[in-house]
């Protein structure tokens, strides 16, 4: 993973003043340059951007199976650490946020063994962190 650069993603929000706070405040993220339909923030060390999105405009609701439980799509977000996540994980739930899936294990005493946790944004974007037990098992087959 030498060389790894910085993602850049923009997502749709439905109002910008409250995905602003979540982003800012809940995850810690830093604001950038802004207008007023969009934001930038340093999403840990990738570049999100949030851009209003048209009221017509639906965010999907599928899942998909995964280790027995129901993982939204789309969503997006960043492997962390063990630490971090952990972290994370205790911030979130001090904060109050209501979880589509807990933090926990997930392919326990398997190649690829790692901690997950999903939530929403005040838009409905849904994010998944997580982290690997063993970092070299992130592309293992």
């Amino acid at each position: 993973m030498k060389n790894l650069h910085p993602f850049h993603l923009a997502i749709p929000v439905t109002s910008l003043e409250p995905s602003r706070t979540f982003y800012r405040e809940t995850l810690g993220c830093e604001e950038g340059r802004s207008s007023d339909h969009w934001v930038d923030f340093n999403f840990f060390g990738h570049q999100l951007v949030i851009h209003i999105k048209e009221a017509s405009e639906e965010i999907s609701e599928k899942s998909n199976p995964v280790d027995g439980k129901d993982v939204p799509i789309p969503h997006f977000g960043v492997v962390l650490t063990m630490e971090s996540f952990d972290a994370l994980a205790n911030a979130l739930k001090k904060k109050g946020i209501t979880f589509i899936i807990e933090p926990y294990t997930r392919f326990k005493g398997q190649t690829g063994e790692q901690a997950t946790m999903f939530f929403k944004d005040p838009s409905g974007n849904a994010l998944e962190f997580k982290a690997f037990k063993n970092a070299d098992q992130l592309f293992a087959t």
